[in-house]
């Protein structure tokens, strides 16, 4: 089962298996996971509805699946911030797992979808569940889009998360600032001429980013290794990328799995990549939320906890439960 929706759409979609050609795949941060749907994108129905007993099809959390305590998270920030400096790294995302208890509850996933989706209307939208496996989220940063008829690809950089009513820091500007040339230099090994429109204020429910825009004209052969030259972008990773990912397997206790990943959707006219980031794995009993920050010399570790608390907010500030 898988319900979605495109960014700035009222749409709900979904995937007839009436074909073996992949319409949506989506892939874990580290790319060892794809989860694939095969088949037709269909348009479904406005009254469109599906109930799911979280109570009966799922798996109960692993009782060794806590998530990560404000203590552990705050010396593990500490540890990263000493390693930011020695190294003279730009920036390192580090990331948390926030467990929701909700035992004796059934969670009310159709609602939940389309509580994002109100929220959210500038956010690709989603909710599946396969292999066991139940996942949902939202958000609204473009990895790639390629139009196959002009050949047009459009990314962003995005990155620096404040409260929508606080004023931007040299800490978020900066670490925006090193997202942005980290992508205007990868579009540049394909292509002669980018596009890049002026540094803007993104909303995104109860908090904002800095965005910046690009296009530029790529060949259809090179779509697959741009894609690969930008994930994980520093949006999601850090600078430099080699050693960012070395870093966060030595610094995360667990692997994110589709968290920081990328979900691919082909349409005849597109290709479309999102970055998988205010998401959380749904189980019989809880809900974990995967959140994160990037983190730079000038951060402080409170601030960034703070930080992961409120973009929990963008899933859990819209469960439903019946």
């Amino acid at each position: 089962m898988l319900y979605f929706r495109l960014p700035f759409s009222d749409q709900i979609l979904s995937v007839v298996p009436d074909s073996e050609n992949e319409a949506v795949r989506f892939v874990s941060f580290d790319e060892a996971e794809h989860f694939s749907f095969p088949g037709t994108i269909a348009k479904l129905p406005a009254n469109t509805g599906f109930s799911i007993n979280t109570n009966a099809d799922l798996p109960m959390l692993p009782e060794n699946s806590l998530g990560e305590t404000r203590e552990f998270y705050l010396g593990s920030i500490t540890k990263v911030i000493e390693f930011v400096k020695e190294n003279q790294l730009p920036k390192l995302v580090l990331s948390r797992r926030k467990v929701v208890d909700f035992a004796g509850k059934t969670l009310d996933l159709f609602t939940t979808f389309r509580n994002l989706c109100e929220v959210y209307p500038n956010a690709f939208v989603y909710v599946f569940i396969k292999n066991e496996q139940c996942w949902l989220g939202a958000f609204s940063e473009v990895l790639g889009k390629f139009d196959k008829n002009t050949h047009r690809f459009d990314t962003m950089s995005l990155a620096g998360t404040l409260p929508k009513d606080e004023t931007w820091s040299r800490k978020e500007i900066d670490e925006q600032r090193a997202v942005t040339d980290f992508v205007e230099n990868t579009l540049e090994n394909f292509t002669e001429k980018v596009a890049r429109s002026e540094t803007q204020d993104h909303i995104s429910g109860n908090i904002k980013h800095l965005r910046t825009d690009f296009s530029a004209t790529v060949a259809p052969g090179d779509v697959d290794a741009l894609i690969a030259d930008l994930h994980p972008t520093p949006a999601v990773c850090g600078i430099p990328k080699d050693i960012c990912q070395k870093a966060i397997r030595n610094f995360e206790p667990t692997a994110r799995d589709l968290y920081a990943g990328y979900i691919r959707v082909e349409t005849p006219g597109h290709l479309s990549y999102f970055v998988n980031l205010r998401c959380a794995r749904i189980y019989r009993n809880a809900a974990v939320v995967y959140v994160g920050g990037g983190i730079t010399a000038e951060s402080s570790a409170e601030k960034e906890w703070q930080e992961t608390e409120l973009k929990s907010e963008a899933v859990l500030s819209n469960l439903v439960f019946i």
